[in-house]
Formats: structure tokens, C-alpha cells, sequence
């Protein structure tokens, strides 16, 4: 976080499961789906909860890189759709597609291209992308950086108010 005034929002694993079980939880009443799509990295813990909750057997992967640590960069499809994934989507096919997060929306933007019938959902959503998302849990504001549970250690942390004690 280089901004002072950006918030900071720390996730537990504990936590993180809970909220993935409620994007579960809430696509229950959508139906039922043929396939999930994982956005590699961040999607793929809470695809593997959804997945678990909805009886959903096949779980494809999509990797889309636009961060570097914690600055966006170009969007780069690191690895596509496959090619059955796409084939059962054209034939009709209910497809679920799950990320963490959408933050600027420009990894969706991407994503949506490659399935535009697809059901999007996140678990944390940010005001800039909350369009291109179907289904979301919590909305946080655009200048939160969410700490997910593998990108922290537990460490000293210092008063909100200053001081060291």
C-alpha cells in the first residue's frame, strides 16, 4: 500500500471460507451449473469452495495477469479457456466463472469476452468493476486493498492511531 489514505482490509482464511460459501450459498438459487471457470490465481480457492458446494465436477482454469504485487499492469492471458469449456458454452451450456475479486474490472472485462453467457461471480467486489459481475458477496470501496489470507504473515502491527504501544 503506497497510498497513506488507501484502506486496508486483511481477509483470514477462516473468513474467506465463510464468504465463499455464501457466494455458494447465493448461487444456489440461479441453478444448477455444467462447468465452473477459475481465474488463476485469486479465483482458484474460491472456485474449488464453490465447486465443493454446488456439486459442480468440472472446474476449468483461466490465468489473466494484471497485477504485479500490488500495481496494475497490461492484462495478459497467461493461459486460455479450453477448448471443450468453450465448445460446451456455444452448445448452451451453463457456465460459472469465479474470481476473489473484480477491482477495475478489466481481468473480467477479459473473461467476459471469452464467455459472454457465462455467470460471473466474485466474492469481494469494488465499485469501478460491481457492473460486470453477476453475483458478489461484499462491496468494498475502490481505495481498499484487500490483504487475502495467502498474501499475509502474521506480524507486529502498528496502532491505527500511531504510537508503538
Amino acid at each position: 500500500m503506497n497510498n497513506p489514505n488507501q484502506k486496508s482490509f486483511p481477509v483470514s482464511w477462516d473468513q474467506f471460507h465463510r464468504d465463499s460459501r455464501a457466494l455458494a450459498w447465493r448461487l444456489t438459487g440461479i441453478g444448477t451449473f455444467d462447468a465452473v471457470v477459475a481465474i488463476a490465481r485469486g479465483g482458484l480457492v474460491p472456485a474449488a469452495i464453490v465447486a465443493r458446494e454446488l456439486n459442480i465436477r468440472t472446474v476449468e482454469t483461466v490465468a489473466v495477469k494484471s497485477y504485479d504485487h500490488q500495481n496494475q499492469s497490461g492484462i495478459q492471458v497467461l493461459k486460455p479457456i479450453s477448448q471443450p469449456i468453450l465448445d460446451l458454452a456455444k452448445k448452451g451450456g451453463k457456465i460459472l466463472i469465479v474470481d476473489d475479486l473484480v477491482d477495475t474490472g478489466s481481468t473480467a472485462r477479459v473473461v467476459r469476452d471469452m464467455l459472454p453467457g457465462a455467470h460471473f461471480a466474485t466474492v469481494y467486489a469494488k465499485p469501478m468493476g460491481r457492473e460486470l459481475v453477476d453475483t458478489f458477496i461484499t462491496e468494498v470501496s475502490q481505495d481498499t486493498w484487500i490483504f487475502f489470507p495467502w498474501d499475509l504473515d502474521v506480524a507486529y502491527a502498528a496502532p491505527i492511531g500511531g504510537g508503538t504501544d
